[in-house]
Parts: C-alpha cells; sequence; structure tokens
C-alpha cells in the first residue's frame, strides 16, 4: 500500500523519484523500489515521507483514506462524545456536501 500512496503524493505534487531519492537520502532505484512493492522504507523514513507531504503514516500504510496531516490537530474536527451515529453521519454528509460544492466552483 505504501508504493501506491508514495507514488501517489510524488505525481501529486510533480516531483520525480530523483527528487524524493535526493529529500530521503536514497537512490532513484530504491524509491522505485518502495513504489513498486518490492522493499519498504525503514520507519524514519515514514515518518520523513509523512511530514514531507503532510499526511499521516496511517495514510502512507493504508490503514486510513484521508490524507489527513501528520499534525494530528490540523485537519481534525472533534465530535461531541453525546453526538450518536445518525449525528456524525450527518456531519459526514456535510462534509460531502461541501466538497461537491467546491468541485462544481460554488462558494
Amino acid at each position: 500500500m505504501i508504493g501506491e500512496r508514495l507514488q501517489e503524493l510524488r505525481k501529486d505534487r510533480g516531483i520525480s523519484q530523483a527528487e524524493i531519492a535526493k529529500i530521503l537520502g536514497v537512490s532513484h532505484y530504491t524509491v522505485s523500489s518502495y513504489e513498486c512493492n518490492r522493499s519498504d522504507p525503514d520507519d524514519s523514513l515514514k515518518v520523513l515521507l509523512a511530514r514531507f507531504f503532510d499526511v499521516s503514516v496511517d495514510y502512507l500504510l493504508g490503514l486510513t483514506d484521508e490524507p489527513y496531516s501528520y499534525q494530528r490537530d490540523k485537519n481534525i474536527i472533534r465530535i461531541p462524545q453525546d453526538f450518536q451515529e445518525a449525528d456524525i453521519e450527518s456531519v459526514k454528509d456535510f462534509i460531502r456536501f461541501i466538497r461537491y460544492k467546491k468541485s462544481i466552483g460554488m462558494k
């Protein structure tokens, strides 16, 4: 999973494998190996990638599909403890609505 996520993040930012390799201090062949899931970066490189791309390590590993910032408080909405499942679904629906409006250029 980390390979696909790394490749997606890198391409979304228009960065070459050679540029990521330089940041990580590895060869571009090593980055290619990561992206093809032939090997995994060690934990310190995963943290470096998370910081560089401003995503959580959980996202890199595929434990979540939301690319939340590694700075936990930046993109987190705290749901009150007394919210029921239906309340939480309403919040999620509202977020989807806002994303939709943005996608079609509405303010």
